[in-house]
């Protein structure tokens, strides 16, 4: 994080003193109120949203239980028949069945959703 500071300072004190003419450099105020606004447009639109989905996924994982329909990260839709520790035996059809781990499960979907799709 310093380091990204120390380029982030010399590059901005680099640009100001690039531009010339009669317009005196960025102070090292300004240069602290555009990091601060730059930190938080990142923190507002990257950190924030990836760890609320982060959350969302463990939720998600965490409940997984018998009997809940799921589309695993590699796209296979079935329903879950028996949950472990760390995997869940997905039924993708008939007599057809596979073992997943958890975190690879994508989504929950709603009661009925594959009968829907299949008729």
């Amino acid at each position: 994080m310093k380091a990204l500071i120390a380029v982030l300072a010399a590059t901005f004190s680099t640009m100001a003193f690039a531009e010339g003419g009669a317009e005196a450099p960025m102070g090292v105020t300004g240069q602290i109120i555009f990091l601060g606004g730059f930190l938080l447009i990142f923190y507002f639109l990257l950190w924030r949203p990836q760890a609320k989905r982060q959350k969302e996924h463990k939720e998600l994982v965490t409940g997984l239980t018998k009997g809940d329909e799921v589309v695993t990260a590699g796209g296979m839709l079935g329903k879950i028949i028996k949950v472990t520790d760390d995997y869940v035996v997905v039924e993708v059809s008939d007599g057809i069945q596979f073992p997943v781990q958890k975190v690879a499960v994508a989504t929950a979907l709603p009661k009925g959703t594959i009968k829907d799709l299949l008729s």
